[in-house]
């Protein structure tokens, strides 16, 4: 397979998904039902994928174009979503610029050296689109096999990937992130400013090769104040969307636990806001405010119940999600691991029905 060079990666014409339900919805149109795709619909909850994926290490899956086309149709073809979701991981980009990062099983991804002084942040480089060619590569051979059904192109946002960086992998107190955040703000923002760049350039590829649609994903925003929140993290996560600009694609922005940062959330500049499943669909519309469409929320643990709870939990979403101007239905976080791929189906026919 040829690989693209970086001016193969330039064109700026949108692709055909851009008139699916998914950009009706997300352009603020009440349909007769919401379109759905679910956050991780391509991952361990499918067998296909775990037979595939023998062998073979997240990182290196990532950067393979035929993995990655055949891992992102399978929930396609299985479920029959309304889109599909590009396959990667929120450090393939950080990976690129040279850092070293390993996604390790059960933990997550492990920072080789944690960046903490100016000279880390200055080491970090730009990412230019010949970096991520094997990304390009990977988005049109899919938007190829997809036809109408659109590609959603995926980056983790500024403040989870410093996080990462810092702390040195996962962490549930973010304490670092927070020391760095608080007593060196110079720094934070340079080092902010640069992985908003990279998180931009990686969408930029992947919209340029022909995604339908980007979202932006904040793992870790909700342990943040709202304050703290508008001062140190806004900014970065508006320039991601202020640098997509040109594209006229539904942008998304999810975090986990940003019920209080909605409103916040909106303001980066995205035409879709994702809530996890603490907010009612129906309040979390009320704080959004304004013309934003709303994407969720199914809380993931549901769909490990029984069928008569999951129908009464979805049709619930679906009837809240009416109070937005426009609804995207999805869970509030990822597919979890030991979800009923079957169960998954029946949820999609259940809001197509209704």
């Amino acid at each position: 397979m040829v690989a693209m060079t970086p001016t193969d990666l330039k064109s700026t014409e949108e692709p055909p998904a851009t008139r699916s339900s998914l950009a009706r919805a997300a352009a603020g149109e009440q349909l007769a039902h919401p379109p759905v795709w679910f956050m991780r619909q391509a991952g361990r909850s499918l067998p296909e994928y775990r037979k595939l994926r023998l062998g073979t290490s997240m990182l290196q899956a990532c950067r393979t174009p035929d993995l990655v086309t055949e891992i992102t149709l399978q929930p396609v073809r299985r479920h029959r979503v309304d889109a599909a979701i590009f396959f990667s991981d929120i450090v393939v980009p950080l990976v690129a610029v040279d850092l070293e990062v390993e996604i390790v099983a059960g933990t997550g991804p492990v920072v080789a050296h944690p960046v903490r002084t100016a000279a880390d942040v200055a080491a970090i480089r730009r990412l230019e689109e010949s970096d991520v060619a094997d990304i390009a590569v990977s988005v049109r051979q899919l938007v190829a096999e997809l036809g109408d059904v659109p590609l959603i192109g995926f980056a983790g946002a500024p403040y989870t990937l410093a996080s990462y960086l810092i702390e040195g992998g996962p962490s549930k107190e973010h304490a670092r992130t927070k020391a760095l955040m608080y007593s060196e703000p110079a720094l934070w923002h340079a080092l902010l400013a640069r992985l908003a760049e990279i998180s931009a350039t990686f969408l930029r590829v992947q919209l340029a090769a022909g995604a339908s649609a980007v979202q932006l994903f904040d793992s870790w925003a909700g342990g943040l104040s709202a304050a703290d929140y508008a001062e140190y993290v806004l900014p970065h996560s508006q320039a991601v969307f202020a640098a997509l600009a040109d594209h006229q694609v539904p942008k998304i922005h999810f975090g986990v636990g940003t019920g209080e940062l909605l409103e916040l959330m909106r303001s980066a500049g995205a035409s879709v806001v994702g809530v996890d499943w603490r907010v009612p669909l129906d309040v979390a519309a009320a704080r959004i405010g304004g013309d934003t469409a709303v994407q969720g929320n199914l809380d993931p643990a549901v769909l490990l119940a029984d069928w008569p709870v999951i129908e009464r939990s979805v049709r619930r979403v679906v009837e809240q999600g009416r109070r937005a101007p426009g609804h995207i239905f999805n869970l509030g976080h990822g597919v979890l691991p030991d979800t009923d791929p079957d169960v998954l189906t029946r949820v999609v026919e259940l809001v197509h029905s209704l």
